[in-house]
């Protein structure tokens, strides 16, 4: 055999070789299952994070993939979503701006060490993402700028019929960011619990109250 055909030969065992390799990974599914095995069998619960963080819903599961889901799927998942928002039990959709503000400056909350699950001792993180109050020049920008919020969208009152729908999509946003938009990156603030009516009505007083420094 000569140098050309060794070579030949060599190139055509390894081919095979990969070929038999290839064939024999695991699928996606398959590695999507030990995946979640591994985690759970590493995973211990420890104060209030309980291994129930690991289970995933049907958005979680949908998003997670390197594809983004059927459009059937991603409609199921807002129509589900925004059918679990729970609107202000009496009807006030507006807080105070200012504890707003302190809520959007505040990053801490849901963490192993917390005495108990409790949506008060927690912040939102707002600036993590956006850009929202003008005197604040540390912010993120993985979400759109909020500053001017309410005033773009032409809410002179929160209160007033003309103002209803930003309104109502803004709670709704807050409460659970997958009722408008399946794979958002937005923290579904009331859904998980992470905060109370109280503390949403506060943000959402931080974006539409006019006078918020937001919308001036």
């Amino acid at each position: 055999m000569n140098r050309t055909h060794r070579l030949l030969a060599i190139t055509a065992g390894a081919a095979a070789t990969v070929l038999v390799g290839c064939a024999t990974l695991p699928s996606p599914a398959e590695l999507d299952t030990q995946t979640t095995a591994m985690h759970k069998a590493d995973f211990r619960a420890q104060g209030i994070a309980g291994v129930d963080r690991l289970d995933q819903d049907l958005g979680q599961r949908a998003c997670s993939s390197d594809q983004p889901p059927a459009p059937a799927i991603a409609k199921q998942i807002e129509t589900e979503s925004l059918a679990a928002v729970k609107w202000p039990s009496d009807g006030k959709y507006i807080g105070n701006w200012r504890d707003g503000e302190r809520l959007a400056q505040n990053g801490r909350g849901m963490t192993w060490s917390d005495a108990k699950a409790e949506p008060t001792a927690n912040g939102g993180m707002c600036y993590n993402c956006h850009q929202i109050g003008p005197a604040e020049i540390s912010f993120g920008n993985i979400g759109p700028s909020l500053h001017q919020y309410g005033k773009i969208r032409g809410v002179k009152d929160p209160a007033a019929p003309a103002s209803a729908e930003i309104v109502k999509y803004t709670w709704g946003k807050l409460w659970n960011s997958k009722a408008y938009s399946a794979c958002s990156n937005m923290p579904r603030f009331g859904h998980a619990k992470l905060l109370d009516e109280d503390q949403i009505r506060h943000l959402m007083a931080l974006l539409l109250d006019p006078k918020s420094p937001v919308n001036q």
